[in-house]
């Protein structure tokens, strides 16, 4: 009996289908028919896992099940100590994420929270207040303003009925609701005539029909969703499942490659025994829990875990803990806007008075702020329109421990709060002039009348309603202390105000007045409310955050997409957007009639063009969102309401307020904002950065560390057999515990790199194993593993000095890696190991220097008493390590497919936002036609440069600004030649050129005077720049010349930005990456610093002292190294 599309279906219609009665409501008799026809007017319970299930979920990891595979077999094996610490790991991490686990998933116990407890209806007649969950359709209910909504219900009649839908269609005004037909395909959020469970009452009353309950409720439906979208794996649970399984097919096949080996070669020579197939086991499960990172569990766990501590005293706490790592590779952020990046508070930002325009600073309902110019309260227009505002509202604004609220309507809390910032408290403005009458508001008048008994005894009667109705009301205007005649003159600045207001997306209300006889009537209308005398508008708006523009910002910066998604009008959406800079001219705007008419496949062409969606229903989010995911992005979602939950959920991670969010939002969301503040959003990308770095650098110090254990040792058995095992067992544990232990924790804690927040975000996809570990771990099996191995068998006849050796130098190699992967981009100079690693590694060399003092340990281990010339050995080797670590940093740094590389990709996408978002919209319209998806694809793919940049849109008569460095080299020549070779192409270009001259010395300035300093650096940069002006001059071409003191990198991006330039052309020579290390490459540098799209031209070749002189120089110092051990 519940009755589809009710908003379309008349109120007789309703009562005869639901065999009801707008006097008596139900009966008893039929009120429990239908309750055990229809069931409780609550949601549908899901099935849990259960806590046991939860924690023996925890043991599905590949890594736990080789690490509880390794306990066991070294149990057996009477290895008990190890077999003991394994399990304490494992069981440490088990237990930590059941706990982080235990309280995902309760979003559907959140929703039933939030349903209103009880209900006023009628039954037989009687008014009556019943459990929300006894409510059955046909059920008449009587709302007034405070309640919370159970059910969705059809309006019966209504008394200026307002109610606040935030939480279900993000719309930030309370929605006015009336009782007129409205179309079948009418949107959820435009339902006038229905009310919905879930959302409040906040002004007038009613009475409505009961039309759906539970689950059939549009509550319900994004409950449904909530239960039926699917979490997936974060890229950190995908990662570490990769390292799992390669790790654990190197172990499983390293010891099998020696157990088959030293088996078959012993079977060979017939000297196959129980004794060597034990001590060959022995040996391989030594080997294998050397290759498996049995602290890698715990290390990810742990930095996890520190990171959710640590953010949750910076506001934002994290219910889910891979969460933390994702944010570290967020590429998208679509946020909700009311609440999220506004403040969720109507406030007036304009006011139009006494024929003048006034700005009204200051944000929310905290009443501070100032007027600008200032409006005086002894001008009787200024006075009367903000007491008029006061008087005919009903809001209160209170004060709760410094965090101001209002209580009632958000608009009229508005004009209520611009009165208090201009000095009149509103208790006693309201005590000193008593309201005697009024004449409510109501959709069909858009006014609302209120009567007072002014202070001089006088009475006057205020108006607020919209500017349109009331100018038709109003015969004067007050204009300071008088009042004129409203002219067509005075009548059409008022209506252009109202229409400056409304351009910019400000709710305008009206305020005017009018004196009235006390012995006359004051509730009739037509005598009150004629003859008005207009006092002044008042726009309003809820304003953004100051802190969300400055995050936007910083997502910019890091090139994360911030996307505004919001039930609001899409005039509101988009001012809101461009004010904190989501929203740039040539941006699409999609509504959610224009997102359910695209299909799935349009949609995703002009996805990453699209900045801000407006009227959207829940399923539109969901769709938003998955467009996002399905470009293989990485989409964080940001809401408060209960219209965000099903969104927040499919999210890679979602995000909830903490303050004004629902239960609802929290309990769907990975990580809610205690603070509701936009910018604490950042903060936790930085750390989910950070704690990724982290665990990257120990895994490649784990890498590096164990297949260099694994090949040395594995290699010894293989060749010459089990009979002189390079280190005993023991020995191979001790190392495995000492340097995959503490040292590793440290790294685990280190700080973060000084361009962590510069980076743009990593590519989802990307391995673990990236091009840095790579190359780090094979330089180890290049360098380190040579040197062992030669070291192990020139001591080979003394096989007691040869494992002390080896001993030594794995020990003292893989404690100092662990101090140079500090950073894995900035050398041991730039990023020194920090206190923890110090410590740790101080721990275990002193551990270490204490246990080889017994006997028994040295004879445990297979070792003598180290020697001096030991451990010179043992130094002389880290040296080198050290060395060689050090030249592969500088080599990533300065090589292309490392950080500039990536970067360099991203430039050129932004060299083509550039051309959509900067110009006309007839430019626009001209370039965007024949741009299709894939001219955009194969842009991104193949790299837009300058040339096919400027081919592709040279047809669309934009004039490109290029800026070109200009430093008296002769490379600097070739990037000019470039340019003209363009301009030949192209003429639509200003070129800039740009000559930087280093400031005098200090010392040296303070004698020399200005004019000397002047005329010094003009004549040095005409020297400099005359060449190239002959150059361009000889093909007239115009340009313009700029010179500049200061640093080159800087001062090249400061002007770039400065002029607004859309291109820099640099040309650099083709040096090594050593030369680039010393040299410090300014070119390296501008693309750091800058935004703005970077051309490199190549310029002259390596020079023989570079291509030869440099390899031959290390050559040499490696061979002096090795002679020294010898």
């Amino acid at each position: 009996m519940q009755v589809r599309d009710s908003h379309s279906k008349t109120v007789e219609d309703l009562v005869s289908g639901f065999q009801t009665h707008l006097e008596r409501g139900l009966g008893q008799q039929q009120a429990q028919e239908r309750f055990l026809e229809f069931g409780a007017n609550e949601l549908a319970k899901e099935q849990r896992a259960s806590p046991i299930a939860l924690f023996f979920a925890q043991f599905k990891n590949t890594l736990i099940v080789i690490l509880l595979a390794a306990t066991v077999l070294s149990a057996l094996l009477g290895e008990i100590v190890d077999a003991v610490i394994i399990s304490a790991i494992v069981l440490f991490c088990a237990v930590l994420g059941f706990v982080q686990e235990y309280r995902a998933e309760r979003a559907l116990d959140a929703l039933k929270r939030m349903l209103a407890p009880t209900v006023r209806v009628l039954r037989d007649g009687i008014d009556v207040r019943i459990a929300s969950r006894d409510l059955v359709p046909g059920d008449i209910m009587l709302l007034e303003a405070g309640d919370r909504i159970p059910a969705d219900a059809r309006l019966a009649e209504i008394h200026t009925l307002k109610c606040d839908e935030a939480s279900l269609t993000g719309e930030s005004f309370p929605v006015e609701k009336s009782l007129k037909l409205l179309p079948l395909d009418t949107v959820v959020g435009d339902r006038r005539n229905v009310v919905f469970a879930g959302t409040t009452v906040t002004y007038g009353r009613g009475k409505a029909i009961v039309t759906y309950t539970g689950m059939n409720t549009e509550f319900g439906k994004i409950a449904e969703q909530v239960s039926t979208v699917s979490g997936e794996a974060s890229p950190l649970e995908k990662r570490t499942a990769e390292i799992g399984r390669w790790l654990g097919l190197i172990a499983v096949g390293v010891c099998g490659v020696a157990i088959v080996v030293s088996i078959a070669r012993a079977w060979m020579g017939d000297e196959l025994n129980l004794e060597l197939v034990l001590t060959m086991t022995m040996f391989a499960i030594a080997l294998a829990v050397a290759a498996v990172p049995e602290a890698l569990a715990a290390i990810v766990t742990g930095a996890l875990a520190v990171g959710m501590h640590e953010m949750a005293k910076r506001n934002a706490l994290v219910r889910r803990m891979p969460a933390v790592e994702t944010l570290g590779c967020t590429t998208v952020i679509c946020s909700d806007k009311t609440g999220t990046l506004t403040k969720g508070e109507m406030t007036a930002r304009r006011v139009f008075v006494a024929g003048r325009i006034s700005e009204v600073g200051g944000a929310g309902y905290a009443p501070a702020g100032n007027f600008n110019p200032p409006l005086p309260l002894e001008d009787d227009a200024v006075r009367l329109m903000l007491t008029g505002g006061l008087l005919c509202s009903d809001a209160v604004l209170s004060d709760d421990a410094g965090r101001w609220f209002v209580k009632g309507d958000p608009t009229e809390g508005a004009l209520v709060v611009l009165a208090a910032k201009a000095g009149l408290e509103q208790h006693e403005t309201r005590e000193a002039a008593p309201r005697i009458d009024e004449l409510p508001f109501s959709s069909e008048r858009k006014r609302m009348t209120t009567v007072h008994r002014m202070p001089d005894g006088r009475h006057f009667a205020f108006v607020k309603g919209a500017p349109e109705v009331l100018l038709e009301r109003c015969v004067s205007a007050q204009h300071h202390n008088l009042q004129q005649p409203l002219t067509d003159a005075t009548r059409a600045q008022i209506l252009a105000a109202n229409e400056n207001m409304a351009k910019d997306a400000l709710r305008v209300l009206a305020i005017a007045y009018k004196e009235v006889h006390a012995d006359g009537p004051v509730n009739d209308e037509e005598t009150v409310e004629r003859g008005l005398t207009l006092l002044g508008l008042i726009g309003m708006m809820d304003p953004p955050r100051d802190e969300a523009k400055e995050a936007v910002r910083i997502c910019r910066q890091v090139h994360i997409r911030p996307i505004m998604i919001t039930g609001d009008h899409k005039l509101t959406a988009v001012a809101v957007a461009a004010e904190i800079d989501i929203y740039r001219e040539g941006d699409v705007v999609l509504t959610g009639d224009d997102l359910s008419r695209l299909s799935d496949e349009k949609f995703a062409e002009i996805v990453d063009r699209v900045t801000v969606y407006a009227r959207v229903s829940p399923m539109d989010k969901l769709k938003i969102v998955r467009a996002w995911k399905d470009r293989g992005e990485i989409v964080a979602m940001t809401g408060d309401g209960v219209n965000d939950a099903p969104a927040l959920k499919q999210a890679d991670i979602g995000i909830a307020m903490g303050i004004s969010g629902t239960d609802v939002a929290k309990e769907a969301a990975d990580m809610v904002l205690a603070d509701d503040n936009f910018a604490t959003i950042v903060r936790a990308i930085e750390r989910g950065r950070w704690i990724y770095d982290n665990i990257k650098k120990y895994l490649a110090y784990l890498l590096r560390a164990n297949i260099t254990e694994v090949v040395v040792l594995g290699g010894v058995v293989i060749v010459v057999g089990p009979e002189l095992l390079p280190l005993l067992p023991a020995a191979i544990l001790y190392i495995n515990l000492a340097t995959d232990g503490l040292p590793a924790l440290a790294l685990g804690l280190a700080p973060p790199d000084r361009d962590i927040m510069q980076r743009p975000p990593r590519d989802p996809r990307e391995s673990i194993f990236s091009r840095d570990v790579r190359l780090l771990v094979l330089l180890g099996v290049l360098i380190e593993c040579p040197i062992f191995l030669w070291i192990y068998f020139d001591s080979y006849a003394d096989i007691e000095a040869a494992r002390t050796k080896i001993f030594l130098l794995f020990i003292f190699v893989e404690l100092i890696i662990a101090m140079s992967f500090r950073s894995l981009r900035y050398s041991l100079f730039e990023a020194p190991p920090h206190k923890w690693l110090l410590l740790a590694i101080a721990w275990e060399l002193g551990l270490l220097g204490v246990l080889i003092q017994f006997p028994i340990v040295r004879e445990t281990f297979g070792i003598r008493m180290p020697t001096w010339p030991d451990l010179a050995v043992a130094l002389a080797v880290s040296a080198l390590v050290v060395f060689a670590i050090e030249v592969t940093k500088a080599f990533l740094r300065a090589t292309p497919g490392g950080s500039v590389a990536r970067r360099s990709r991203l430039i050129d996408m932004e060299s083509l936002k550039v051309y959509f978002r900067k110009r006309t919209a007839r430019i626009l319209e001209a370039v965007q036609a024949p741009v299709s998806g894939a001219t955009v694809a194969s842009f991104a793919q193949q790299g837009a440069s300058l040339a096919s940049i400027s081919q592709h849109f040279a047809g669309g008569n934009i004039m490109l600004k290029i800026l070109i460095p200009v430093d008296g080299s002769r490379n600097c020549h070739f990037a000019v030649k470039h340019v003209i070779k363009e301009f030949m192409n192209n003429t639509a270009m200003e070129i800039h050129l740009l000559n930087v001259q280093p400031p005098f010395n200090r010392d040296i300035a303070q004698f020399v005077s200005g004019k000397t300093r002047h005329d010094y650096h003009h004549e040095q940069a005409e020297k400099v720049l005359g060449p190239i002006k002959k150059m361009l001059d000889g093909f007239s071409i115009p340009y313009a010349v700029h010179v500049e003191l200061g640093e080159r990198a800087k001062t090249i991006t400061d002007t770039a930005r400065r002029l607004r330039c859309d291109h820099i052309v640099m040309s650099t020579a083709r040096k090594n990456s050593l030369t680039r290390l010393v040299e410090n490459s300014v070119t390296n540098r501008v693309i750091e610093l800058t935004s703005v799209p970077v051309e490199v031209i190549a310029g002259d070749a390596v020079s023989k002292w570079e291509r030869y002189g440099i390899p031959t120089a290390i050559g040499a110092a490696l061979a002096l190294v090795v002679a020294a051990v010898d």
